[in-house]
């Protein structure tokens, strides 16, 4: 059976606090991968995390690093999704292996900016500092700094 990203996105709350998934409203109509990133440019910022099947060791670990990071997200305008490659839609698949260049064998990290860029890609669990770190030095991120200082 195929999940759409809407399901992905309910998914995420194994990843964070039930305050910011409730936060995040899915619409009614199912959005693919591709729909929620462009949805979301200019927005959010969007840590995409991939894993073979739902029991891979690196997703946990992701798990259990981010566990902690809800507010700190937030805090960043981040969105999260975990993807499980198996439930994923023949759309999903397709954008995930031909857009965003990633396998669908084995764990993956992928940071999308608002601009809709990608900005990291890691093969194994990403720590939350070095998460912040990246997107610290993003343009964008500066600007936001910058602003919130005024």
């Amino acid at each position: 059976m195929m999940t759409s990203v809407k399901s992905l996105l309910l998914g995420a709350a194994l990843l964070l606090p039930a305050s910011f998934v409730a936060a995040q409203k899915a619409p009614a109509a199912t959005p693919t991968l591709a729909q929620t990133l462009r949805a979301n440019r200019t927005k959010k910022r969007i840590l995409l995390v991939g894993a073979p099947t739902a029991n891979a060791p690196e997703l946990a670990q992701q798990k259990q690093l981010l566990a902690t990071a809800g507010p700190q997200l937030q805090g960043y305008d981040m969105l999260l999704l975990q993807l499980v490659y198996s439930q994923l839609s023949p759309a999903d698949r397709q954008y995930w292996t031909q857009e965003l260049k990633q396998s669908l064998t084995s764990f993956s990290v992928v940071l999308i900016g608002k601009d809709g860029g990608v900005k990291l890609t890691q093969l194994q669990p990403l720590a939350p500092a070095d998460l912040f770190s990246t997107v610290d030095k993003m343009p964008m991120r500066k600007q936001e700094a910058k602003q919130a200082k005024k």
